[in-house]
């Protein structure tokens, strides 16, 4: 457990690319990265007529003439006979091959030194791990111990954990020994000069602001100015509640000289039915609420209308988790039971949780120790049974099933045979003679403010729909060695999230009143390729719903939805499965699995060809009784066209020289002239506008 193991693992020997895998290499199979010595113990000494050890030869061993090149290797030569590694395993050989033991002293944690460091271009740095064991033992490892780095554009580490600085910026060095990870942060100062005057006069306006002017500062980044009240309107309502304001909203707004104006918007946008709907989609996204999972419309809808229920009470979000976690009785008249029929295996129930609620997957622990978590396969197997007991019957109407918990039923640790005591992760078991529900302890220990994933798993989730990029990217993996670009900030928003009471709408109202948020996303010298600190806001495209939406409220002609009242916007959607050719080609999630990577938010060619060729906007342009013949009803001027469709599709009046050059194409259609001609000019117009790159992103 503490040599011979990690010098294989050092090595490769046990990777999945070598003996690791799962049919092995060679006619031998060893457990990944040494996750069960037990198993390996036998691998190698009593496997192969014993010809892998040889105690009373030990230099005539496979172990040693195979990874030393003395006889032919498919995996080359590992190491030198002159090696420390070469002598740690021939030393181990000679002394009779210990075998693993329950009083081995267990690895409790491993340290890296530094772990935090500021280095400038083209420096180095050599970091130091050292193993903590049960019996009080400090060893350095800085030899048998693997490197990694997020960010090799910042810092590349080499095999002996020396740190080589590339550029500027920050990057995680990942640091793995014998199952446990953990991670050193490299800091690497922008070349710009910036005045300390710089940072103290940006606007601050709650302690988001202070953080990130600390992280910005720290890496001598400058900000971006704040963005103009029509950039904030646009803005805030597109990420609040994913619909474009009216242009008589448009026109209040920025008429309004009242300083306040914006917070008062934000409550306004968080107390709207636009909110309700927005965030009713993005819940049943992360929940798979669709026709697929639920077959039966009835259990859909329950699901989907208890979601928009939590969401219009402002549930919060520790009692929204609560209540599904332990959802009992009927699906159709406890619409949160029906969780319970999309994920019906015990394993799916665990995974899903783990990455809904947590932010992380522990899928891969599910055969071996997670090869990035500290989570062992045995706890894994610990956490699942937690969700073994959960059963399932029918009830009498269509579509109902009953959920509730059957004494009795256990999960097996599949390599060790038996149902291991229920234990959620890091938490305390409980005894497998309980009889009660194991829901419930599950859902006191993943809600409890001191759960330190939980709070922090949401916070992400949200920072993420307002920023553009999650304080840990991706959304959804929120494991140790994949450290949150601002720590301090992600702590302090944690802490406050959970201080009011896991309140959803007081974490939006804190992110949105932040001058972070309300930033311009035009950066400026120094910022430009700044993507995760905040200096400036990430211009994104519009997702799927949201872009099919704003085309139908500027057009003024809803989409038709099959077996949907005209005018079911597609944020008001509760099911995935709705046949759209547009939803699907801009990356719809088909809401499979609880996955970010569902969503695809990457731009195609196909995208840009429908949109400019398509059918769906070149419909809406010549449908009748939409925005272009209200105009053209009431005779509007060429300069109340061009305004009403700016302050429709952009949320601010056109420029001088937008004018200049288009009204003149409006007048060579008089107002008065042929109605089809002047139709046409404004059908090119709106088209122009609706294929604009302003329009399509958010800004």
């Amino acid at each position: 457990r503490r040599h011979v193991l990690p010098v294989l693992s050092r090595m490769g020997c046990n990777s999945g690319a070598c003996h690791g895998a799962a049919a092995g290499k060679g006619g031998m199979k060893l457990t990944l990265r040494g996750y069960d010595p037990v198993q390996d113990y036998f691998t190698l000494t009593r496997e192969a007529w014993g010809r892998r050890v040889v105690p009373t030869a030990p230099e005539r061993s496979l172990l040693l003439l195979k990874p030393s090149g003395a006889v032919p290797h498919g995996g080359g030569r590992r190491f030198r006979p002159d090696s420390l590694e070469y002598r740690v395993l021939r030393e181990w050989i000679a002394a009779g091959m210990p075998r693993p033991s329950d009083r081995d002293p267990r690895l409790l944690r491993v340290e890296v030194l530094p772990s935090e460091v500021t280095l400038a271009p083209k420096q180095t740095q050599q970091l130091i791990v050292r193993a903590h064991y049960s019996d009080g033992r400090v060893e350095d490892v800085t030899r048998w111990a693997k490197y990694g780095s997020n960010d090799t554009g910042v810092a590349s580490v080499d095999d002996e954990g020396l740190v080589r600085v590339e550029g500027p910026g920050e990057a995680p060095i990942t640091v793995w020994f014998s199952s446990q990870v953990t991670f050193a942060r490299v800091t690497v100062p922008f070349p710009t000069r910036i005045a300390a005057a710089a940072f103290a006069r940006a606007e601050r306006r709650n302690f988001v602001d202070e953080h990130v002017l600390a992280k910005l500062a720290a890496l001598r980044i400058p900000p971006s100015r704040l963005c103009s009240d029509a950039e904030f309107l646009r803005r805030a309502s597109l990420d609040a509640t994913g619909t474009l304001p009216d242009p008589a909203t448009t026109r209040a707004f920025l008429a309004d000289p009242d300083p306040n104006k914006r917070d008062r918007l934000i409550e306004q946008l968080l107390a709207s039915e636009a909110f309700v709907d927005y965030w009713t989609y993005r819940w049943s996204d992360l929940l798979l609420v669709s026709s697929r999972k639920l077959a039966q419309p009835a259990a859909m809808l329950a699901f989907s209308r208890w979601i928009r229920q939590s969401v219009a009470e402002n549930k919060p979000w520790d009692r929204f988790a609560r209540e599904i976690l332990t959802a009992t009785g009927s699906n159709l008249e406890n619409g949160a039971a029906n969780y319970y029929l999309i994920h019906k295996e015990t394993i799916d129930l665990a995974e899903t949780t783990t990455q809904a609620f947590l932010g992380m997957s522990v899928m891969c622990a599910r055969c071996h120790n997670h090869p990035l978590e500290k989570w062992t396969q045995s706890d894994y197997y610990a956490y699942a049974n937690l969700f073994a007991r959960v059963a399932l019957k029918n009830g009498d109407q269509r579509g109902e099933v009953f959920v509730y918990s059957q004494p009795g039923r256990e999960i097996e640790h599949p390599r060790l045979g038996v149902a291991l005591p229920p234990r959620p992760l890091d938490g305390p078991p409980l005894s497998l003679a309980w009889e009660g529900d194991r829901r419930v302890p599950l859902a006191k220990w993943l809600t409890a403010p001191e759960n330190p994933y939980f709070a922090r798993a949401i916070v992400n989730r949200v920072w993420r729909n307002f920023m553009g990029r999650g304080l840990v990217e991706p959304e959804d993996d929120l494991r140790l060695t994949n450290p949150a670009s601002n720590e301090a900030l992600m702590a302090a928003l944690t802490r406050d999230f959970v201080q009011h009471g896991f309140d959803l709408k007081h974490l939006m109202r804190t992110i949105m009143r932040s001058a972070t948020y309300q930033r311009s996303a035009e950066p400026v010298p120094g910022n430009e390729s700044d993507l995760k600190y905040g200096s400036h806001y990430l211009a994104r495209r519009l997702s799927a719903e949201v872009m099919l939406d704003a085309l139908s409220q500027v057009t003024g002609v809803p989409t038709d939805f099959p077996g949907y009242p005209r005018g079911t916007r597609a944020l008001q959607l509760p099911d995935s499965q709705v046949s759209s050719y547009f939803l699907t080609t801009f990356g719809r999630p088909p809401r499979e699995q609880t996955c970010s990577c569902e969503r695809q938010e990457d731009p195609s060619l196909i995208q840009a060809l429908h949109l400019r060729n398509g059918a769906t906007l070149n419909e809406k342009l010549r449908a009748r009784d939409g925005r272009i013949d209200a105009l053209l009803d009431r005779q509007a001027s060429d300069a109340e066209v061009l305004s009403e469709l700016f302050l429709a599709a952009l949320c601010r009046e056109p420029t001088e020289d937008e004018r200049r050059r288009i009204l003149p194409v409006l007048a060579a259609t008089p107002a008065d002239g042929d109605r089809a001609a002047r139709r046409a000019a404004c059908e090119d117009l709106f088209w122009a506008v609706l294929t604009s790159k302003e329009f399509l992103f958010n800004h």
